[in-house]
């Protein structure tokens, strides 16, 4: 129970550290906030909607891995490295390739909603 307890606290000073260091991952958090009521809205069915808000989800723990790498790798070297900038733009793409996937999403399902589908 303890390493839970000690789990738990390290996920809150990560999600706090990570929103105040970090715009977007508040966006995201943001986006996570508005997604719950839109996803009612225009999910067609329970299961659309868990998935709109898990999209939504995935696209803020990308997000976090990626803030991650980045603070891991400005920790290293300060000076430029072309390796280093490379895994910060692969991090990017991930985030990148989760946004556009989770905007597919939603518009799948606002199709769905409008009777487009």
């Amino acid at each position: 129970m303890l390493r839970f307890w000690r789990a738990t606290i390290n996920t809150r000073n990560g999600l706090i550290f990570a929103f105040r260091s970090e715009q977007a991952v508040r966006e995201e958090l943001g986006a996570l906030v508005l997604s719950l009521p839109l996803a009612w809205l225009i999910g067609a069915t329970t299961m659309r909607r868990v998935e709109l808000v898990a999209t939504v989800v995935l696209v803020l723990v990308i997000e976090l891995l990626n803030t991650a790498i980045e603070k891991l790798a400005d920790r290293l070297t300060t000076n430029h490295d072309p390796q280093i900038g490379r895994v910060k733009d692969m991090g990017s793409a991930a985030v990148g390739v989760a946004l556009v996937m989770a905007g597919l999403f939603w518009l799948f399902a606002l199709a769905e909603r409008m009777g487009a589908i």
